[in-house]
């Protein structure tokens, strides 16, 4: 740890010798509580359905349409953490898959080899770092809140993808490649996308919890006028963050082209909502300075579990949106309450 980067801690972290054991305790709990909450979820279900949810089939689609919304909740769980906010992704993600699927169509199309497989991945992985990069440019130099920002971005890049394709999904935008591996291979029979999930989610894991780059993320959601003072620039942090989450957004558009098949450009419109309350369920505060990647990954299974379960119960799929949302309102009120908690103590 540097010098500088000590002294944000400090000044960050300056109140805590305040605060009570119990209270620290509590807070630790975030990721148990949260665990509880989805173990009710699979009983509840596994109850009203008997024999038909939970089963080995079900376990690995939940597993499987969890993955992509793992990926993208990494990413938001960095932007969060600087108390900020992305509503763009799901148009991010669109954007990516179609400027990979248009490079794979004009090179071979649904037959494209290899070679054209790794380049699509890298015109999608870079489209979507560039976009979330300049997102984060705008909101650091420009001082323009996230929530407009990204609320722009999203019709934007949802516009230009529309533009390019006329509004219409082009066939042969994956390749029959990437859909046979990434897409339905697996491997000591986990799918690659599961796989591909969870070594995203231990690597950026381990970046938040163990690396000077986590240790500002964290610093600038808890005292940004702090690490201003201790010389850590905070917009070029900024900038990463969301450029991070592009990346991921990016690579979600590639895991959905193997998974699909098609860049499903009107199938993005609430992966924002979904993401957002995955996040906030697993303790990540939409107020700044606390989150952790683990809270993450069993904040994405609850709505994961949620919309299986409706579905096994027969639920019609209208009321699976309506749920999610009920569900990321009543997860705000309680970050809420514990920021006051906080406060108090």
């Amino acid at each position: 740890m540097t010098a500088q980067s000590e002294k944000a801690a400090a000044a960050v972290g300056g109140g805590r010798a305040a605060v009570p054991d119990w209270v620290r305790r509590a807070a630790a709990l975030n990721e148990l509580w949260t665990f509880v909450i989805l173990v009710a979820l699979v009983l509840f279900f596994t109850i009203a359905a008997p024999g038909k949810f939970f089963t080995t089939y079900d376990i690995t689609q939940i597993a499987v349409n969890a993955a992509i919304y793992l990926v993208l909740g990494v990413g938001m769980t960095f932007v969060i953490i600087t108390a900020g906010i992305d509503l763009s992704i799901g148009s991010v993600l669109v954007l990516a898959a179609v400027a990979a699927g248009e490079y794979n169509i004009h090179h071979g199309g649904a037959t494209s080899g290899w070679g054209t497989v790794a380049l699509s991945a890298v015109i999608a992985l870079a489209v979507g770092t560039a976009w979330g990069a300049l997102q984060g440019a705008v909101v650091a130099t420009g001082k323009v809140p996230p929530l407009i920002v990204t609320l722009g971005g999203l019709g934007a890049a949802l516009g230009i993808a529309e533009l390019a394709t006329g509004g219409q999904d082009p066939a042969g935008a994956a390749s029959t490649h990437l859909q046979n591996s990434l897409g339905f291979g697996k491997v000591l029979g986990i799918p690659w996308m599961v796989v591909l999930a969870a070594v995203v989610t231990a690597v950026f894991g381990a970046v938040l919890a163990g690396t000077r780059f986590g240790e500002h993320t964290l610093a600038i959601g808890s005292n940004p006028t702090a690490v201003r003072r201790a010389g850590i620039p905070v917009g070029r942090q900024l900038v990463k963050v969301y450029g991070l989450m592009g990346l991921l957004a990016g690579l979600g558009a590639v895991m959905w082209l193997a998974s699909y098949g098609t860049t499903s450009i009107a199938g993005h419109s609430t992966d924002n909502l979904k993401v957002i309350t995955a996040v906030v369920l697993g303790g990540t505060s939409l107020f700044g300075g606390r989150g952790s990647v683990l809270g993450t990954v069993i904040g994405v299974f609850i709505p994961a579990v949620l919309t299986t379960g409706l579905i096994v119960i027969g639920v019609q799929q209208y009321w699976q949106d309506v749920a999610v949302g009920v569900v990321l309102v009543v997860a705000v009120y309680i970050d809420q309450l514990r920021r006051r908690t906080r406060e108090r103590a």
